[in-house]
This record gives C-alpha cells, structure tokens and sequence, in this order.
C-alpha cells in the first residue's frame, strides 16, 4: 500500500531547489539595480578586477539561480553554487564579531550545506535532470 504522503514527497526536491535559488536571483538582481554599491564592497574587499568580478558574481547568481530551478545539470550547478556561497562568506562576512556578519556568514554555510545535499542527490522527479535521464 503506497503511502499518502508520498505524491508530495515527489514535490519536496523542485520546492527546496526554488527556495534556494530565490536568494541567489535576487541577489544577482539586486547587483544590476545597485551596480554602484556593489562594486564599491567588492573593492573594499581588496579583490581584483572589481568590475570582471561584479560581472562574474551576477552571471553565477542569475544564471545558476535560474538552471538550478530548472533542474538542469543540477549536481553541477549545485556545487558551483555552493563554492560561490562558501567563497562569500570567506570574502565579505568575516567580522564575527558583528552579529549581522556572523549571521550572514552562517546563512551562506548553511546554504552551501543544502546545495551539497542536492549534489549528492539529485534534482527529484521534477527537473530538466529527470526529464534527460540525470536525475
């Protein structure tokens, strides 16, 4: 006898991959609207070639945010995002001693943890993945 909850379990992989990249699109979006902000945080981090890497940060954002939505090569988008989420918290959240940066530094973590469970498993049933055999 299948399990009634078992139809929204199918459901459970596509919801958690929307809810984490709905921080990376906004925040990819939020860097077009405010360039100017954000390449000054990006300089006063001392990194190189502010503008390449306000480029770089907008594209790994959007377009990850978008193909990990889509469940498109999902474990390598997974793990591309969750470097990303590890090299910002590394970069621009490491004054612990600020609670906000420590939150910040701890919600990035976090993040990365959950990309490395979709990694491991999968995009689910709901995916371009799936759809092409990847899942």
């Amino acid at each position: 006898m299948a399990s009634p909850i078992a139809p929204a379990l199918t459901l459970l992989p596509v919801t958690g991959r929307v809810l984490m990249s709905a921080l990376f699109l906004v925040s990819g979006v939020g860097k077009l609207a405010a360039p100017a902000a954000t390449l000054a945080t990006i300089r006063a981090a001392g990194l190189p070639l502010p503008e390449v890497s306000f480029a770089a940060a907008a594209l790994v954002e959007i377009l990850g945010g978008l193909l990990l939505i889509a469940g498109y090569r999902t474990r390598l988008v997974a793990l591309a995002l969750a470097g990303f989420a590890v090299a910002t918290a590394l970069t621009f959240h490491t004054a612990l001693a600020d609670p906000n940066q420590m939150f910040h530094f701890l919600k990035n973590l976090a993040v990365a943890g959950g990309l490395l469970q979709v990694a491991a498993f999968g995009a689910g049933p709901f995916s371009l993945d799936a759809r092409q055999g990847r899942a």
